[in-house]
């Protein structure tokens, strides 16, 4: 039986998996990059499982809220700005599901796989960054992942777009995110490529 972590930020972005020959276990991390990496680690030592699927939502500044999004490049936007040399700031996505070719071509070939960026703060104003999805977690779970040699997959719901919507407009569609992933999910059989 496989054992699957399935992170989400905050409670209201659960939903409850179940298959056959799985054992999926929710770990809720907390809103930030340091906060999800060390929950995300933690559960990761204790529990040591087979995949990690971060599922949430996110913003955008290209895209339309309800579109849901596989990440398969995730950027750390704070050391993005910064540039620091030697500071690496970007994970090509794609390496974390490298053993399971079914559920990579099925990524290839989905219209809405993109890039992530991942900061410390809610984005509320139109920046230079360019990004299809934006969050505060991925990146760091993202790189939790690759340290331990963990299959990682990464889903967010679109919940709101940049310079148009609030943080109350976020809280608002919850709900609409939560029926959407689950819907989601079992509509292209997710589990059945791992």
């Amino acid at each position: 039986m496989k054992t699957i972590l399935t992170t989400y930020a905050v409670k209201d972005e659960y939903i409850d998996l179940k298959a056959e020959g799985f054992n999926i276990i929710p770990v809720f991390t907390g809103i930030g990059k340091t906060r999800s990496a060390t929950i995300l680690t933690r559960h990761i030592c204790e529990i040591k499982p087979d995949f990690v699927i971060n599922i949430g939502t996110a913003g955008t500044l290209i895209h339309n809220v309800g579109d849901i999004f596989i990440s398969n490049h995730f950027i750390d936007r704070d050391y993005e700005v910064t540039k620091l040399p030697g500071v690496e700031y970007e994970i090509e996505g794609l390496q974390f599901v490298k053993g399971y070719e079914t559920l990579k071509n099925w990524i290839i070939n989905y219209n809405k796989a993109g890039i992530c960026s991942t900061g410390d703060t809610f984005v509320t104003e139109v920046s230079s960054f360019k990004a299809d999805v934006i969050d505060m977690e991925a990146y760091a779970q993202a790189f939790v992942c690759r340290s331990f040699n963990i299959p990682f997959l990464s889903i967010k719901y679109i919940t709101d777009v940049v310079g148009q919507n609030s943080v109350q407009h976020w809280e608002d569609k919850l709900p609409d995110a939560r029926a959407g992933l689950l819907a989601w999910v079992e509509q292209h059989r997710l589990l059945s490529m791992i």
